[in-house]
């Protein structure tokens, strides 16, 4: 952000002031809820940055983890136009003050915390870099269960869609739901960003569920969303699916995966069960990733993990931001025809809002450098750059 920009130009704290800066950012850690030794030693290490946690005096950014102490909006000044001045070309709308946090701070929020001062203090190695197919960045897989064997979803002039399939598991063909939420974003991504590194379509995903959950990054034992039992189906879900990809004329058809052995229990014996270890994308779909490819910082999927919504917020800004020429004002109306349409009833507009706001503040948290504003009626896009320059990693 400026004011990270800002900071590069002054001149270097003499240690006495250094040291002052690393004691209020470890109070400061100290009153979100990280233990003492954790903050200490988070405090020690981080570089000095004036906006990694709110100064005395200072206007924090919009966005940022913690919101402001106050939210008193700043009263505009009065217009003093001369007679003869041109008149603007737009009209910037005002922008909305954060409201402050209520309540304690979670144990996902100090996660979040503590991703985001890793991602901003430390710049992402090799290992570090994801990628996702480009439109997937636009119009990502459902985030909730879908009824029905279909799913469409469409972005300006990219769209997906999704169909189910049917996938053999062990005694014929079986009809499998359309993968959603999460774990089916991880798991794509995973796969993509071997295939894409390596560029090879035959990608390991280990010898046991244990080890692709941790590949994941997800917990091996306990909760719904690091279960065998929905690792198992969002899997099958994901091969089996026939995926349509379209953008500005061109289509592509096919499935991301063309072989995969289905996690088929031995229920005859106590062996474990078996687990195909290798899935074998699709030619037209690896062609497609690697063609278009978009690098993400996979610290911050991880981050991210527990929401689907914050995931496709993150991969969208990831996508857009460093492509914005001037200023772009997107309307609510727009932002939920792109990602609402899961919401429905009385109060769908109400409900996603309020949603959205949230899971941004967590895609920000973790992507420093996205300039993003809440403006009236909508956000303000400014030109950022990407959360990895994959050509500095290659």
């Amino acid at each position: 952000m400026k004011q990270i920009a800002d900071s590069a130009k002054e001149p270097p704290l003499t240690p006495a002031a250094l040291r002052a800066w690393r004691q209020g950012y470890r109070a400061y850690l100290e009153s979100k809820g990280v233990p003492p030794e954790g903050a200490a030693d988070m405090a020690a290490k981080v570089a000095y940055r004036p906006d990694l946690y709110p100064q005395p005096g200072a206007t924090p950014d919009m966005f940022q983890l913690v919101p402001p102490t106050t939210t008193e909006r700043v009263k505009p000044a009065a217009k003093t136009t001369p007679k003869k001045m041109a008149k603007p070309s737009a009209t910037v709308p005002n922008v909305i003050p954060a409201k402050p946090k209520e309540g304690p701070t979670t144990r996902r929020e100090l996660k979040l915390i503590k991703a985001s001062t890793l991602i901003a203090t430390e710049l992402a190695a090799g290992e570090d870099m994801a990628f996702t197919h480009a439109v997937l960045c636009q119009v990502g897989l459902p985030r909730s269960k879908v009824d029905g064997e279909r799913f469409m979803r469409q972005s300006g002039t990219a769209w997906v869609s999704v169909q189910a399939g049917v996938l053999d598991e062990g005694k014929g063909p079986v009809l499998q739901p359309i993968p959603y939420g999460a774990m089916p974003r991880l798991a794509l991504a995973w796969v993509s960003t071997y295939a894409k590194r390596h560029n090879t379509r035959e990608v390991p995903i280990g010898e046991s569920a244990s080890e692709f959950l941790e590949l994941l990054g997800q917990p091996t034992t306990g909760g719904p969303r690091g279960s065998y039992t929905t690792l198992r189906r969002q899997m099958h879900a994901l091969a089996a699916c026939r995926l349509q990809l379209g953008y500005k004329g061109r289509t592509y058809n096919g499935q991301p995966v063309e072989q995969f052995d289905a996690w088929v229990a031995n229920r005859d014996s106590n062996q474990k069960a078996l687990w195909p270890g290798i899935m074998l994308l699709s030619a037209g779909y690896h062609q497609e990733l690697i063609e278009n490819g978009v690098p993400l910082d996979n610290r911050a999927l991880l981050a991210l993990k527990g929401s689907a919504l914050a995931l496709d917020v993150y991969t969208w800004l990831a996508h857009r931001l460093h492509r914005v020429d001037g200023r772009q004002l997107l309307h609510w109306k727009s932002l939920r025809e792109q990602f609402a349409q899961e919401y429905q009833g009385k109060d769908a507009d109400k409900d996603f809002k309020k949603r959205f706001l949230l899971a941004l503040r967590d895609a920000l948290a973790v992507y420093p450098q996205a300039k993003v504003k809440q403006v009236t009626g909508g956000l303000l896009l400014l030109p950022s750059e990407p959360p990895i320059n994959y050509k500095k990693l290659r």
